[in-house]
This record gives structure tokens, C-alpha cells and sequence, in this order.
């Protein structure tokens, strides 16, 4: 996927939604006032979830309406360029869950690009996303959403946007690789 900067629509991020299922396959961090990754036990006072938004160059699996399936990636420069755009079109307010229910109140209070594999703040959380990763805190003010994160129910991020791109059709066999992929990386997490 790629912006097209001579549209009006290209690479613009409208919303980040909270997901219990992230396409890019990366769960955030709920975090305390203390700062600690601990999802049992979470200071009220601070509400703040923190995750990858978009990883440079992780296929994600798509499924078409006729039931072919394709996948995208996003470049690093992608990543760089939408993580702008979404702020300056001043869309950091703009959340949603599972991408049909608007949410209000929640609001980016940070967004960054890991630039360094040791020294980067999400390090710190034990989150450990690639060079080119675009990372953001979230303040969560709705009681049930931000339950919702504290107990496993959300566990990441997804983008709400529009791209240009092609698609590349994958065949059964790579069908069945990413497949496989996917159930692999699942059974790691448990």
C-alpha cells in the first residue's frame, strides 16, 4: 500500500479502532501509573493502552468478497507518511471499536516511528516491533472500553484509511503458508 499525495483520500487514516483481533498481528500494552506492563493490576488515574498502529512490510492477509484472498504491506515510508497525515488532518480524537461502534473521548496522546532497535520508549513496555513501526498511546476515558483493554477483551490497534495499491492474488499453496503462519503465531501467544 502506498499514498498517492496528488488524491485527496490517499493515505489518510480517519480513525484508529480498538480491536481484540489486529490485522498486524501485535497486541499493545495497557499501562499504570507506575508504568509496569501489568494487565491485572492498572491504575485507574492514567487509562493509556499503547500498541503498534502499522508495522513496515508485514503481510496482511485479506479476504476479497468472492472469497480469494490477497495480501498488503505497507512500506516504511507508508508508515512514516500516514503517521503524519493523521495528525495533521487532527484525527487523533477520532477512535472506533472493532470498526462499527465511534467511540468518544478517547484520544493519540503520543505517536512515534521506532527509529532505534534498543532505544525506543516501547522497549520499555516490552513491546518489540521493528525499525519503522508506527507506535501510539491512547487515552481511554470510556469505563467499558478501557475495561475492555485492562482485561484482555481489546488487544490492539487497526487503521481506519484509505490507500492506493495493487493487489496480488496468492495461490492455494501460499494461501495455506500464511495459514499456517497465522496458527503458528497464535499458539506462541498462548
Amino acid at each position: 500500500m502506498v499514498i498517492d499525495e496528488s488524491t485527496d483520500w490517499s493515505g489518510i487514516v480517519s480513525a484508529i479502532s480498538l480491536t481484540d483481533t489486529p490485522a498486524i498481528e501485535a497486541e499493545a500494552v495497557a499501562l499504570s501509573k507506575e508504568e509496569e506492563v501489568k494487565l491485572t493490576a492498572i491504575d485507574e488515574d492514567r487509562r493509556i493502552f499503547m500498541g503498534a498502529v502499522l508495522i513496515p512490510d508485514k503481510k496482511i492477509l485479506r479476504k476479497k468478497e468472492d472469497g480469494s484472498y490477497y495480501n498488503i504491506r505497507f512500506p516504511k515510508e507508508t508508515v512514516s507518511r500516514a503517521s503524519q497525515i493523521f495528525l495533521e488532518k487532527g484525527n487523533q480524537n477520532n477512535s472506533t471499536l472493532e470498526h462499527e461502534v465511534s467511540l468518544s473521548g478517547n484520544t493519540v496522546t503520543e505517536s512515534w516511528i521506532i527509529e532505534d532497535e534498543v532505544h525506543d520508549k516501547s522497549r520499555k513496555f516490552g513491546l518489540n516491533h521493528p525499525v519503522g513501526t508506527w507506535m501510539v498511546s491512547m487515552k481511554i476515558t470510556d469505563d467499558k472500553t478501557w475495561e475492555m483493554a485492562k482485561t484482555g477483551d481489546v488487544k490492539g490497534f487497526s487503521i481506519e484509511g484509505m490507500f492506493s495499491g495493487e493487489k496480488t492474488e496468492i495461490s492455494d499453496m501460499a494461501l495455506l503458508k500464511a495459514i499456517e503462519e497465522e496458527v503458528d503465531n497464535a499458539l506462541k501467544q498462548l
